[in-house]
């Protein structure tokens, strides 16, 4: 588990690059989850999509959970690699079943959103973070 929260060493301009496309992938990443947690809390009709057996409602908790949840931690840089993991799936989902029959254009966001979210797994978290601030302790 030490090494899935480890912060790796790297110069300042990496750890600046990492929080920059951490703060702004989760960011945008919340724009799409708010919406998402309004239409849950509002009490109103659920209109959203089924999901590998599920009903609306828990794929609706699920996408909540991940886009808005691990957005907010990305945010912070806390259990980076680990909010990624849901993260990076919803998009994966959202692009291969969800609009599986769509344009790419209508595909391509999710994939992006994949493509960042994948590439911050490997980056980790950065020097700039909760996780850092946490592992030097």
């Amino acid at each position: 588990m030490k090494k899935i929260l480890k912060v790796n060493e790297a110069t300042t301009a990496t750890d600046i690059a990492v929080l920059i496309a951490r703060i702004g992938i989760a960011t945008l990443m919340l724009t799409h989850g708010i919406p998402k947690l309004m239409m849950l809390i509002s009490g109103g009709p659920i209109m959203f999509p089924p999901v590998f057996g599920m009903s609306p409602e828990v794929s609706l908790v699920l996408a909540v959970f991940a886009e808005v949840v691990c957005s907010v931690l990305l945010l912070a840089g806390l259990g980076t690699r680990l909010v990624l993991i849901p993260l990076f799936f919803t998009m994966l989902v959202a692009a291969l079943l969800i609009h599986s029959s769509d344009p790419f254009a209508v595909k391509e966001p999710a994939l992006l959103y994949s493509l960042v979210f994948g590439t911050l797994f490997f980056t980790g978290s950065g020097r700039y973070s909760l996780d850092y601030l946490l592992q030097r302790k």
